[in-house]
C-alpha cells in the first residue's frame, strides 16, 4: 500500500468482507463437509497430503488476500493434514472427541470474540463461567465455596494449584511471598510418585522446586503411588496425587493419602486431566473416593468431557488462597459485584472457554455426562478383550479408558506400531510401561462405537502381520 487512497480501499475492503459474511459461510459450509466426512476419512494424514502443506511456507505477501480465498486454501489444503480427532478411531494422547452442541457454542464464542478477564468486559463470559463453577463443584462432589478458574490445559491449571498452595504453606509459617520474594523463603518439599505426569515436574520447576526439592515415592505395578514408602508428611509439603496414570488410567487411594494429609498440614493437589470425570459416573465414582479431602485438582474438559480445544478446568478450596497468588491490579482495571475471571486464572485477556464448557455440561446434563465416561470405559474394556482374544499382551488393568498393549516381543511391538500408525485405519501412540515398549490407547471420544473398535482391533491384527514379516 503505497498512499493513503489505497489503505483506505483496504478498509472499504474489509468492511464489504464482514457484511458479506463469505468467508463465516465458506469456513460453516467447509467444517460442515469435514465432519461429515470423518467416519470414513484416514485417521492420520498420508503422505500427499503432507507433502501439500508446503504450499503454505511462502514469503509474507506484499498485497493483502481476500478472506475467501484464504478460507478457501486453508480446507483444501489444511483439512487434508489435519487428525481425525473427532472420530471414532482416534486413540493417540487422551485427545478427546468434540460435543455438538459444544462446537457450536465455541463457533458462536469465537464471532463474540470476548475478552473474559472481566464482568465488564463480557457479562456473559463472566455469568457462564460462575454458571460453571457452581455445576462443577456439584457434579464432582468438591468442597461448597471450591472455585474453578477456566485456563488453557491441565498444565497450566496444575502450575497454579501448586502455586496456591506454595504460597499458602508458606503464609502459614509467616512468610509472605507476594511482599517478600521467594529468597530466604522458608524451604518447601514435594511429594510425588514415580508415576507422576512430566507437566507435574514442570510446574515445581516453574515455582522454583528442583530436583533437590522433590520426593519421588514408587509406584505400584499399576502406576498408584505406593503408600508404604510414603515419606512423613508436614506443613512444609506439596503432596500431588493422580487420578489416572497417564499410562494405565490407574487412580491412587485418595481416602488415606489425603487424610495424612490434613493431618500433617501438607497441601493436596490431585493431577486429574482424564481422570478426575470418573467422579460423575456411577460405575467408576468409587475410584475417587476420598479427592472432597484435597485442596486443590486439575482437570481438562477438552479430555473426557468432548469440548473443544482448549478447555482446562483449576479448582481449588480456598479461594483466597487462589486468588492472592494471581493477584494483579491497576487503576484502570474494573473490578466488580459480578465474577471477574482475571482473577482466578494466569492470564488477563483471555477467550471465553465458558461458553463451550456451559453448553457441553447442559447438553448432557448429569445422566449424560454419567452415561459417556461409562461409556469410554466400556468401549476400553471391549479393546482389551478383543486383543488379548487375538493373542496381543494387556499389560494393565483396565479401570478407565486406558489400554495398554503388547506384543510378543519388543521389536515386535515397536514395529507393529509403525505399521499401525502408516495404515491409516486407526491411531494410537507408544509409551514405556516398566521398561517395555507399548502401545497405549487411549478411549476418549464419545463418537467410538463398538464397531469402531471392531475395526481397530483388525487393524491391530493386519499391523502385527506385516510388522512380523518385515523383521522375518
Amino acid at each position: 500500500m503505497n498512499n493513503s487512497n489505497e489503505r483506505e480501499g483496504l478498509w472499504q475492503r474489509l468492511h464489504k468482507e464482514r457484511a458479506k459474511g463469505e468467508a463465516i459461510r465458506l469456513a460453516l459450509a467447509y467444517g460442515g463437509d469435514y465432519l461429515d466426512g470423518l467416519p470414513s476419512r484416514r485417521v492420520f494424514p498420508d503422505q500427499a497430503a503432507l507433502a501439500a502443506l508446503a504450499a503454505f511456507d511462502e514469503p509474507l505477501p506484499d498485497e493483502p488476500t481476500q478472506a475467501a480465498e484464504i478460507i478457501s486454501q486453508l480446507h483444501k489444503l489444511g483439512a487434508p493434514a489435519t487428525t481425525a480427532q473427532g472420530g471414532g478411531r482416534y486413540f493417540g494422547f487422551v485427545n478427546g472427541g468434540l460435543l455438538p452442541a459444544a462446537l457450536g457454542a465455541r463457533l458462536l464464542a469465537d464471532v463474540w470474540d470476548q475478552n473474559a478477564a472481566l464482568h465488564v468486559m463480557s457479562p456473559i463470559a463472566a455469568e457462564l463461567e460462575a454458571v460453571c463453577e457452581r455445576w462443577l463443584v456439584d457434579l464432582l462432589g468438591l468442597p461448597a465455596g471450591s472455585v474453578a478458574g477456566l485456563v488453557s490445559g491441565t498444565s497450566t491449571a496444575t502450575l497454579c494449584g501448586l502455586l496456591a498452595g506454595r504460597n499458602a504453606l508458606l503464609s502459614r509459617l509467616g512468610w509472605d511471598v507476594n511482599a517478600q520474594g521467594l529468597f530466604g523463603a522458608p524451604k518447601l518439599r514435594a511429594v510425588l510418585s514415580g508415576g507422576a505426569h512430566i507437566t507435574v515436574r514442570k510446574a515445581l520447576a516453574i515455582l522454583g522446586l528442583g530436583a533437590a526439592q522433590i520426593e519421588t515415592v514408587p509406584a505400584d505395578a499399576q502406576g498408584r503411588i505406593d503408600r508404604q514408602f510414603l515419606p512423613p508428611l508436614d506443613q512444609t509439603t506439596l503432596l500431588i496425587l493422580q487420578a489416572g496414570n497417564v499410562n494405565s488410567g490407574a487412580f491412587d487411594d485418595f481416602a488415606p493419602l489425603c487424610g495424612i494429609a490434613r493431618e500433617a498440614g501438607a497441601w493436596t493437589h490431585i493431577d486429574g486431566a482424564f481422570g478426575l470425570w470418573a467422579r460423575a459416573c456411577e460405575t467408576t465414582a468409587h475410584l475417587t473416593a476420598g479427592i472432597e479431602l484435597a485442596d486443590s485438582w486439575s482437570v481438562d474438559a477438552h479430555k473426557t468431557l468432548n469440548s473443544p480445544y482448549d478447555c482446562g478446568i483449576l479448582l481449588c478450596r480456598d479461594r483466597e488462597a487462589l486468588v492472592g497468588a494471581l493477584q494483579a491490579s491497576d487503576s484502570y482495571l474494573q473490578f466488580g459485584a459480578g465474577r471477574d475471571g482475571m482473577l482466578y486464572t494466569p492470564d488477563m485477556s483471555r477467550r471465553a472457554r465458558g461458553v463451550e464448557l456451559w453448553a457441553a455440561l447442559k447438553s448432557l446434563g448429569r445422566a449424560g455426562i454419567d452415561e459417556l465416561v461409562a461409556q469410554l470405559c466400556r468401549r476400553a474394556r471391549q479393546f482389551a478383550e478383543e486383543l488379548r482374544a487375538h493373542h496381543f499382551r494387556v499389560l494393565n488393568d483396565v479401570v478407565f479408558n486406558q489400554v495398554l498393549v503388547a506384543c510378543e516381543s519388543p521389536a515386535l511391538t515397536t514395529r507393529t506400531l509403525e505399521r499401525l500408525q502408516d495404515g491409516g485405519e486407526c491411531w494410537c501412540g507408544g509409551s514405556q510401561w516398566h521398561g517395555e515398549p507399548v502401545i497405549r490407547i487411549s478411549v476418549c471420544s464419545w463418537a467410538t462405537s463398538p464397531d469402531d473398535v471392531r475395526r481397530s482391533v483388525a487393524a491391530f491384527v493386519a499391523a502385527r502381520e506385516r510388522a512380523a514379516a518385515s523383521l522375518a
